[in-house]
């Protein structure tokens, strides 16, 4: 059963509704929506790399809050609520030096109030890079 507000949803709805911020800018992009699950990747290049030529920790959390946060939102009725992110942690498991990750967001919880999610980012061969939970505020509109 998918846990997405709209049962129609669809990577091409998802790609034309969320516009482009920081996930542009460091070239996210969506790849893969399941009932319970959202991915994206991310190319380690000049945008997302330290000077040593590493995937920059800072950018495994800008994947992992984009797509953790962007999969709140597609809980949620959108016109009632909207989501803020309250806490993200990152480890680190290893190196990444080219080619691209990928993010993978799942909730631990889904609550009226706070959402809970783990992103599991991985390289082009699947081994894990970094693991992060992100909490995500759910508020309501004004009216």
């Amino acid at each position: 059963m998918s846990i997405w507000y709209d049962k129609e949803l669809t990577l091409e709805k998802l790609k034309a509704f969320f516009p482009d911020k920081m996930a542009r800018h460091v070239g996210i992009e969506w790849v893969e929506i399941g009932d319970d699950f959202l991915r994206a990747k991310m190319p380690v290049d000049h945008r997302t790399q330290q000077p040593y030529g590493f995937l920059h920790g800072g950018a495994s959390c800008v994947l992992a809050e984009t797509t953790g946060s962007v999969a709140s939102a597609l809980v949620i009725d959108q016109s009632r609520f909207y989501c803020v992110g309250l806490e993200i942690n990152a480890n680190h498991i290893r190196s990444a030096t080219k080619g691209f990750v990928t993010g993978t967001a799942r909730p631990l919880h889904l609550g009226s109030s706070t959402h809970v999610w783990d992103i599991r980012i991985c390289d082009e061969s699947d081994r894990l890079i970094c693991v992060s939970r992100l909490t995500v505020a759910i508020l309501p509109r004004k009216s």
